[in-house]
């Protein structure tokens, strides 16, 4: 068994049931775990093998139950590059939701802003990215159990799942902008120089996670929906410095709507 296998044996076994929906929250958006009902917690530090979560606002656990009617596992909190995790750790938990059956995955994100007719506090939908992490969780030898060599990237993001929340966003009367994320390592901030760069190559949004995620999910097959929330304008954009906690107090202030339209999307899985 490869180790995706075997931590999913190790899972399968605390869990009441077989999840339908995997999700990782990311940094100032794990409010969302507390909203499952009959919540089965299982800290990442307790399953053999599996990495720890050192980012700001990630509680570092597995949070199994039901959400919108569905059988959700729920990664509050997640694994970054600049941590100093390998891209292998980082597109581990992937595999594992793959190897536990789980039929979709939901990505979320705090990310920076742009596009400028973005504001601070929008949700974006991400339709496509560009990797500038300067590294891919694919390399390596490739084990052909999980998916193929070289994996097809045209819908990564995939569109049935794009649509349906697109319909619950209206029917919440959110408005969801759409676009392109773009991986930056960090953990600094991007130059203002950077971000202008970034917005020519095509970027609507520029973050430090999820990409990772994502491509690991099209190489073993598991539909994907991602969501990132604009918890600031990128740098140069709003003429002041950028600061951390201003990400996650942006995300807790907007953590009622985002949870709403996630719970929304879960539903409609």
């Amino acid at each position: 068994m490869n180790q995706a296998t075997t931590i999913a044996a190790y899972l399968r076994e605390k869990l009441p049931f077989a999840p339908d929906i995997a999700l990782v929250l990311g940094s100032g958006l794990g409010g969302l775990a507390e909203q499952i009902e009959n919540a089965v917690i299982i800290p990442y530090r307790s399953v053999p093998g599996f990495p720890v979560s050192t980012a700001p606002g990630h509680a570092g656990q597995f949070v199994a139950g039901q959400l919108a009617g569905k059988n959700v596992l729920c990664m509050q909190g997640r694994f970054h590059y600049y941590e100093g995790h390998d891209m292998a750790a980082i597109a581990l938990p992937v595999r594992v939701f793959k190897a536990l059956g789980c039929r979709a995955l939901v990505l979320t994100n705090a990310a920076g802003g742009v596009n400028w007719d973005f504001n601070v506090g929008d949700i974006m939908l991400i339709t496509d990215h560009i990797n500038f992490m300067g590294a891919n969780p694919l390399r390596g030898t490739n084990d052909d159990s999980i998916g193929p060599r070289f994996c097809d990237m045209t819908h990564t993001y995939t569109p049935e799942l794009q649509e349906k929340a697109l319909a619950v966003a209206k029917k919440q009367n959110i408005l969801l902008q759409k676009g392109v994320y773009l991986g930056y390592m960090g953990p600094s901030f991007e130059t203002p120089a950077e971000i202008r760069a970034f917005r020519v190559l095509g970027a609507d949004a520029v973050g430090m996670s999820t990409v990772p995620e994502a491509i690991a999910a099209s190489h073993c097959g598991l539909p994907v929906v991602a969501l990132s929330l604009i918890t600031n304008m990128a740098a140069g954009m709003a003429g002041k410095r950028l600061d951390g906690a201003e990400v996650i107090e942006i995300a807790d202030r907007r953590g009622p709507v985002f949870q709403k339209l996630v719970k929304g999307i879960v539903e409609v899985l």
